[in-house]
């Protein structure tokens, strides 16, 4: 299969990528290296990739219509696995048109690219994010997920609609993603566990929301690349018999689906924070910080669905998931 993976030199992009490689896959990456966080991080993903023979990196920005239609009319790609976005819940305060052009705008020309050039299924990244004010836990792709609390959640959420009416128009098959906060080798630099990691190491106090009193569905990052790769040989197909009255809202009519792909082990960040400071034999300083905005309390992923689609679900014990990453970060920045 030849694949367009966007954001290859993503945290998640990267890993996706080595995986469809591996499995003997052609894949042509793009990404817009921009500097939302370090650069260099991202080109050494990149090294690795272009190791392999079957990889083609293009350097390009996901609102750049021009350059997203050459891109679809001079390569032949069959399956699509769009990853690149802007990511970052708090960022999204800061700078909200940076989301709606890489999340909204980008996302609407994959969408136009894939419709144009007949690709067999589109795969895209949405967010635990989407499910904000919900507080009935886990988190099942049949509940609501009308009440986003930022802006990055809310372009999450618009990616999965309009993904459906492609779906619906045009007959585009689509599969949304809906990661639970994935954590890893190779992770990114914004993330609570990489920040943490660099301050508990140099000495320096972390910054410790709501008091610690909140709990994620930490997800390593393998089980994710397994899941996606698994799932993009998953098509959808319609389903007539399909009713909004009667279906859940993670099918339909159209050839579209959305999955939940998180541990469905959710960790409080005390606890995260202990696990850490074993794995790194290091106590960390804490800063406890009241709640931030566009924050939630807990993140719980039901992956009922993800595992009868395609027999697998995540299940990388914390503990195993953080003694790794430690591992590739002393081995990274040389500690």
């Amino acid at each position: 299969m030849h694949y367009l993976v966007t954001g290859a030199a993503g945290f998640i992009g990267f890993h996706v990528s080595e995986r469809l490689l591996e499995a003997g896959h052609q894949v042509t990456g793009i990404d817009n290296l921009n500097d939302y966080y370090d650069v260099d991080l991202k080109h050494s993903r990149l090294n690795l990739l272009q190791k392999h023979e079957a990889f083609q990196f293009l350097k390009g920005d996901l609102a750049d219509r021009d350059f997203i239609a050459t891109l679809f009319a001079t390569h032949q790609f069959q399956r699509v696995i769009h990853l690149g976005a802007q990511a970052g819940v708090r960022y999204s305060l800061e700078n909200p048109h940076a989301y709606a052009d890489a999340n909204l705008i980008g996302h609407l020309n994959i969408l136009e690219g894939c419709r144009h050039h007949r690709i067999e299924h589109l795969l895209y990244a949405s967010s635990s994010s989407v499910y904000g004010l919900n507080r009935k836990t886990p988190f099942s792709t049949a509940d609501s997920v009308d009440h986003p609390v930022s802006l990055y959640a809310a372009t999450k959420k618009a990616n999965e609609l309009m993904s459906h009416s492609y779906a619906h128009l045009y007959g585009l098959p689509c599969t949304g993603l809906r990661f639970f906060t994935v954590y890893g080798p190779w992770g990114r630099p914004d993330m609570a566990l990489f920040k943490f990691t660099k301050a508990i190491l140099a000495g320096q106090p972390i910054d410790v929301y709501n008091y610690g009193e909140m709990r994620r569905d930490f997800t390593f990052i393998d089980d994710i690349a397994e899941a996606v790769v698994r799932l993009a040989d998953e098509i959808p197909q319609r389903n007539e018999n399909w009713t909004v009255e009667t279906g859940t809202p993670a099918e339909s009519s159209a050839p579209y689906r959305v999955y939940n792909i998180g541990n469905s082990q959710p960790v409080e960040l005390k606890k995260f924070i202990t696990e850490l400071e074993t794995a790194l034999g290091v106590p960390a300083k804490m800063n406890l910080l009241p709640m931030q905005p566009g924050d939630v309390l807990e993140t719980s992923a039901d992956t009922s669905a993800l595992e009868a689609q395609i027999g697998f679900k995540p299940h990388t014990p914390l503990t195993d998931g953080l003694a790794k990453f430690v591992s590739w970060y002393k081995t990274y920045y040389q500690q």
